[in-house]
């Protein structure tokens, strides 16, 4: 059976854990802004269904890594006194971890976008 006081509760401490990392990450607010403006463009450009799934899909996994990167830079930084040598080389790992999923993103963007943007010209 489904507690609803309990669903609603989880649901709060989402948010409020979105609110947090949003005011407080800046590369996310980027991520955010960009997410606004390539959705901004496949509304103008009237791109096909698979292709709004597909940009989607990838500002989803950007998002999501994002998100997972700055949770595990906070639990390194409460770890960081005890195990110093692997702290920064985690953080790396989940730097590179966003990066190739924004690239990726950007390489699926372009493919999306490329024949839209010379049609018009």
């Amino acid at each position: 059976m489904i507690r609803i006081r309990r669903l609603i509760k989880s649901f709060r401490y989402a948010f409020t854990g979105l609110i947090k990392i949003v005011k407080e990450e800046q590369n996310l607010k980027i991520q955010f802004f960009l997410a606004f403006v390539v959705l901004f463009l496949a509304y103008f450009y009237r791109i096909e269904k698979i292709e709004l799934l597909l940009i989607l899909f990838s500002i989803g996994l950007v998002l999501l890594m994002e998100t997972v990167n700055s949770a595990v830079e906070r639990v390194a930084d409460v770890l960081k006194p005890r195990i110093n040598n692997y702290i920064m080389e985690i953080k790396d790992i989940m730097a590179a971890a966003v990066m190739i999923a924004s690239i990726m993103s950007l390489i699926i963007g372009i493919i999306i976008f490329w024949p839209y943007f010379f049609a018009s010209l």
